[in-house]
């Protein structure tokens, strides 16, 4: 499966209508970024029932903006919506895969429950 462009058009509706999403965000100048493209396309053969989607910084300044963007390549991955992985940095085809799996096997209940409680502990 090829990876997806993101705009700020689709960006919510695919990180939202999507079980996993990871998005790799990066920019046509960025060497570390061309390094691990053909990382993050081989993944995405790998795990068609992930959504790798790719977000160009400078195409989509105003996606970068609002993740924060402070260095490239940066990972995040979405899983049922929630930003659940978020990290500068080139991962090698190990690390990549790693991720995938613990992705998959997140607990989202666990994860709804810690963030209902950490909102509770802010308020």
């Amino acid at each position: 499966m090829a990876t997806k462009a993101l705009t700020q058009q689709d960006f919510d509706e695919v990180v939202t209508s999507n079980d996993i999403v990871l998005v790799d965000f990066w920019a046509d100048w960025c060497g570390p970024c061309k390094q691990f493209a053909p990382t993050f396309e081989a993944s995405s053969d790998k795990h068609p029932d992930v959504v790798h989607a790719k977000v160009d910084t400078e195409a989509e300044q105003a996606i970068a903006a609002a993740a924060n963007i402070r260095s490239i390549p940066t990972i995040m991955a979405f899983r049922e919506g929630i930003l659940v992985y978020n990290q500068a940095g080139a991962l090698p085809p190990a690390a990549l895969e790693d991720l995938v799996s613990q992705v998959k096997d997140l607990d989202m209940d666990d994860v709804r429950k810690q963030i209902a409680e950490a909102r509770a502990e802010q308020s």
